[in-house]
């Protein structure tokens, strides 16, 4: 569980990154599953956005890839989302 100051510096460091994925009406599948395991372990922070013609809403997305990856939920804003699980191999960022 992130703490207020460690979510703070988490969406501090996501304001600079561009959204790498986009859910669409095709919703979540393993692969999109798979996908956000992968750049979750590449990178621990990871911004998406969801399409208008999603059938689902921003938070429900979010939620449900944060259940299936074992991730955090850094922000929810608009239609964009953040996602953070530290890396086992390669640690990049450092929590205050």
């Amino acid at each position: 569980m992130l703490t207020g100051k460690q979510r703070s510096y988490l969406r501090r460091l996501a304001n600079e990154i561009e959204p790498i994925f986009q859910v669409g009406k095709g919703g979540i599948n393993e692969n999109m599953v798979r996908q956000f395991d992968d750049a979750l372990e590449a990178r621990e922070l990871v911004k998406a956005t969801v399409l208008r013609n999603s059938s689902a809403d921003t938070r429900e997305i979010c939620e449900e890839l944060a259940r299936r990856t074992g991730a955090e939920i850094v922000q929810v804003i608009g239609s964009k989302f953040v996602l953070y699980r530290e890396s086992r191999k390669n640690k990049v960022i450092e929590l205050p």
